[in-house]
């Protein structure tokens, strides 16, 4: 599981209980997994849902509210508790804190003063210090244009980091009319994408992992709608929640986009850590890089995470010259994936990831490198150097691949 927390709360008060859950929902590194009105029920809550953390509200009866977490420290001791008053009597925070609550939040709670308060836990809990060891890591494949292997790629980026079994990794088919990627699993899933979108509410991660379909690889899919009449029920909004319940329930996720770049896809885009742009060195696949980049760019919440990767590299049928493309896109490339068809279309037609299909082979091996590069503690080098790379002449410079333009000069 990754270094998410699974947080429940009570308040009998209906109000300021919704206001504390969506602001809960609202913070990437929580899951809102249980609430109560009840005082007197909360106890069954925990037993049953086991959370990280429980937030008790005192103002609807502050005795009441004590005695509750008194109990929870004696009966769950592994279970943190947070509690929250409009008071700042200093008598109660002191009493607060001698029954057995980490922190005490005034009333209405700051986002920020709350976000902290779960930093401190989590740093506690999970990292022992180090923020950067926590938090769900999700990479997003999408494509310049279609063809170009981005379900290929996210499928075997799946399955490498699966391989460890201290991972858990989930793949979702966000190419929502025409993904396939069950089909590069071989897999005919019982359930979809839509399934957990109308249930997401009432689902535990016990429940969810029952709705994915598990490959022998150790990946798990959630596949794309099975009716089109369905596509409009997943909208950014129900995608956040589906995508809060996977970043609690595991330690990395895997989208595979599809090429429209919808509200849905630039939602995931958002959401993600990491973005992997597919390119082939071929004219028509170049400029709508450019145009995409060119629009991602413009986006603060996705322009820093993007990372140029060329595929079928090698591919002599009209390939432009690599150096050539760099000052097309007016970046460095990322990693470069060699051409190798035979093998592809054999892991496809085979239901079979790369490290199965074929472990030796250079594709597979430039896969799993890639992956590392991907998942590896330490940032690559380069790809730091692409965040604040040259922007400079994409809008331009496909112009140049066009019959009767002058050849681009080489750069100093």
């Amino acid at each position: 599981m990754s270094n998410v927390l699974r947080v429940a709360i009570v308040d009998p008060n209906d109000q300021s209980r919704e206001i504390l859950k969506d602001i809960l929902v609202s913070i990437d590194i929580v899951w809102l997994d249980a609430e109560c009105s009840r005082y007197e029920f909360f106890p069954d809550v925990i037993e049953t849902s086991k959370p990280d953390l429980a937030i008790v509200s005192l103002d609807s009866n502050v005795e009441r509210g004590l005695g509750l977490i008194e109990r929870l420290r004696s009966s769950y001791p592994k279970c943190n508790l947070f509690a929250i008053s409009k008071s700042t009597d200093g008598q109660l925070i002191l009493k607060t804190i001698r029954a057995g609550a980490k922190e005490f939040l005034t009333s209405p709670v700051e986002v920020e003063e709350l976000y902290a308060a779960l930093e401190r836990l989590l740093q506690e809990k999970y990292s022992g210090g180090d923020s950067r060891a926590r938090g769900c890591k999700m990479i997003a494949v999408a494509g310049a244009t279609g063809g170009v292997g981005c379900t290929a790629i996210a499928v075997n980026i799946g399955c490498n980091i699966a391989r460890n079994p201290e991972n858990t990794v989930a793949l979702v088919d966000l190419d929502l009319a025409l993904g396939d990627a069950d089909v590069f699993l071989d897999s005919i899933p019982d359930y979809s994408l839509v399934d957990v979108t109308e249930n997401v509410a009432r689902l535990d991660f016990q429940l969810l992992r029952k709705s994915l379909t598990k490959h022998s690889s150790g990946l798990y899919l959630l596949p794309r709608p099975v009716q089109l009449q369905d596509l409009d029920l997943i909208t950014p909004e129900t995608l956040r929640k589906v995508f809060g319940l996977l970043r609690a329930s595991f330690s990395h996720v895997v989208v595979d986009l599809s090429k429209s770049f919808s509200q849905v896809d630039l939602t995931a885009l958002e959401l993600c850590n990491e973005v992997l742009l597919i390119v082939q060195l071929d004219l028509p696949c170049l400029r709508n890089m450019v145009r995409v980049l060119v629009s991602l760019q413009q986006m603060d919440t996705i322009r820093d995470k993007v990372k140029v990767v060329v595929n079928r590299v090698g591919l002599e049928s009209g390939q432009i010259s690599l150096k050539k493309a760099k000052e097309t896109i007016g970046r460095e490339i990322f990693f470069q994936i060699p051409n190798d068809y035979r093998t592809m279309i054999e892991m496809r037609n085979n239901g079979q990831p790369l490290i199965e299909q074929a472990p030796k082979a250079a594709i597979t091996q430039a896969v799993m490198q890639m992956t590392d590069l991907l998942i590896g503690a330490v940032e690559d080098a380069e790809a730091q150097e692409d965040k604040s790379g040259p922007e400079k002449s994409t809008a331009q410079t496909w112009l140049n691949f066009w019959p009767g333009k002058a050849k681009n000069s080489k750069t100093k």
